[in-house]
């Protein structure tokens, strides 16, 4: 079925006009509503200038807003684009720069940031504010809608494209292309698959009769991102919720445990989508604390980040609740599944999918407990947006075979599990988010005392890996907080060193490289002064 997202979601749309299509605080839209909402949007960006192929940037927390958007761009052709809300004024500048984005909107708490924007990036036609608040001249976009007429439903092809903005492995952040076909079908097991539709379906007017008979049935998906949307297994997820005729409920800003249970039980939520131990811990700390009706709740969807078999078996003892953890990438896959129903499938077992392997170096099959890079064949991006180089390290060509290889290390258990190893490249996970230790480095080093520095990640129960730092300095007043304050404008909040250790020199090997085993070392050492 090669077809727009766009196209799918109008055509069931008019299928479910009055069903509700998307709940968030205070008021719940309609799948007629939110058509009408994105369709007006489409036009305004159209008036705009903003057409096939140019790039429309989402800085948006949770909310129908973030979803209008993006359907929005794909009624015209357009690129959605995610931007990290966490990032600062440069750093956004930098990614909507790199994409040459046509467009933005954004949260209206946000405002502030998006100034340096406005300010910088040339190829920025049009500015919509998604709520009232201060910050460059915008159109708000409640009064846009009101005042652009719909732009009426017409087919889209699906070599239409999403980019994925990810840290990864590619250094800065960098766009991931993704075709709109190649991501559709990537997504038809899990959208299709709950409703009983091995594959997907064969036309449009397939689909539509999948979603409205699981709408009529009430098994229809209902599904709550606690995840940001800016995240790709929160957006692809809600997106496919819709498109099987579900309803996507949000909860905008920030994580609330028990904001979080109180709306599974309220708006019968049956999935959530959570992102490893960083997110599933709070949550788990809260049933611990009060008691909250888990009735509705039916799985839990985890990707990006490890989520320890301890907080499985804490929901399991709580609920009857499948608990699904991906090994995935912006870059493609999932790659494998660990799934657990009870605490008789732990400790849990990720399994590969079909298409996925574990390759050496020189490109051949790993043997059962050698160490290699995942690599998946199967639907998966073009590249990377203006990259040629990094796109062939990533996407590559073995006997004449298409991989997708971000750079996790694994390695195949004699009973055909995967044993996850990390990334090889330097990156640093916490909570699902993808910190370059350069990038942080480079921060420290343009304090003008700082001599050194190196930056490592390390374990972390609830964050996967901590970034920490060893900085070398001949200012012994120089503190810890000092440097987190020097760097706090350039770096997002979960770029900062969590723990910085001041030392008059580092240690480096002959040939002048970082001696990062030592580092670590270092951060976690009790006889050294943590800050």
């Amino acid at each position: 079925m090669d077809v727009s997202f766009g196209t799918l979601w109008e055509a069931v749309a008019a299928a479910l006009p009055g069903e509700i299509a998307i709940s968030e605080p205070g008021r719940e839209l309609t799948y007629a509503e939110f058509e009408d909402s994105s369709a007006r949007l489409a036009a305004a960006l159209a008036e705009a200038g903003v057409g096939p192929g140019d790039k429309v940037a989402c800085y948006l927390f949770n909310g129908a807003a973030y979803l209008q958007t993006v359907f929005a761009a794909f009624k015209i052709g357009a690129v959605p684009v995610n931007a990290n809300y966490r990032y600062t004024g440069e750093e956004l500048s930098a990614l909507l720069a790199d994409a040459d984005a046509a467009a933005l909107v954004f949260s209206g708490e946000l405002a502030g940031k998006v100034a340096h924007a406005a300010r910088h990036v040339s190829t920025l036609r049009l500015l919509v504010r998604a709520e009232p608040g201060d910050g460059p001249d915008a159109r708000d976009l409640d009064e846009l809608l009101a005042a652009t007429p719909p732009r009426p439903a017409a087919p889209r092809p699906g070599t239409d494209q999403l980019f994925m903005y990810t840290g990864g492995t590619t250094g800065t952040p960098k766009g991931v292309i993704w075709r709109l076909a190649d991501l559709l079908h990537s997504l038809a097991v899990p959208i299709f698959g709950p409703l009983g539709v091995a594959g997907l379906p064969a036309s449009p007017a397939d689909a539509v009769r999948v979603a409205v008979t699981a709408r009529r049935e009430g098994r229809a998906p209902v599904t709550m991102p606690v995840v940001p949307l800016m995240h790709g297994t929160g957006l692809f997820n809600s997106v496919g919720a819709l498109l099987a005729g579900g309803r996507v409920v949000t909860l905008g800003r920030g994580l609330d445990p028990r904001r979080v249970w109180e709306t599974v039980a309220a708006q019968a939520v049956g999935m959530i989508i959570v992102a490893g131990n960083a997110v599933c811990g709070p949550l788990v700390a809260e049933l611990r604390n009060r008691a909250h009706d888990l009735t509705p709740l039916r799985s839990v969807l985890s990707s990006g980040t490890a989520l320890s078999d301890r907080l499985k078996r804490a929901l399991h003892e709580r609920t009857e609740v499948t608990i699904i953890d991906a090994i995935a990438s912006s870059e493609g896959g999932p790659f494998a599944f660990a799934i657990t129903s009870s605490v008789r499938d732990l400790p849990s077992r990720f399994r590969p999918v079909p298409g996925t392997t574990v390759l050496t170096e020189d490109g051949h099959a790993a043997a059962p407990g050698e160490v290699g890079t995942l690599a998946y064949r199967g639907p998966m991006p073009l590249g990377y947006y203006k990259d040629s180089a990094k796109t062939a390290a990533t996407f590559r060509v073995i006997d004449g075979v298409r991989y997708t290889m971000p750079g996790d290390l694994a390695a195949i258990e004699p009973d055909g599990a995967i044993r996850f190893l990390g990334r090889g490249s330097g990156v640093i996970n916490t909570g699902g988010e993808k910190v370059h230790a350069h990038e942080v480095e480079e921060a420290l080093l343009a304090h003008p005392d700082v001599t050194d520095a190196v930056v490592v990640g390390v374990p972390d129960e609830t964050w996967g890996e901590r970034v920490c730092a060893v900085v070398a300095t001949a200012n012994t007043a120089l503190t810890a907080a000092d440097l987190r304050e020097a760097v706090r404008g350039r770096l997002a909040g979960y770029k900062i060193p969590r723990r910085i250790v001041l030392l008059p020199g580092l240690r480096r090997t002959p040939t002048g490289k970082l001696e990062l085993a030592w580092a670590r070392e270092v951060v976690d050492s009790p006889a050294l002064p943590r800050h």
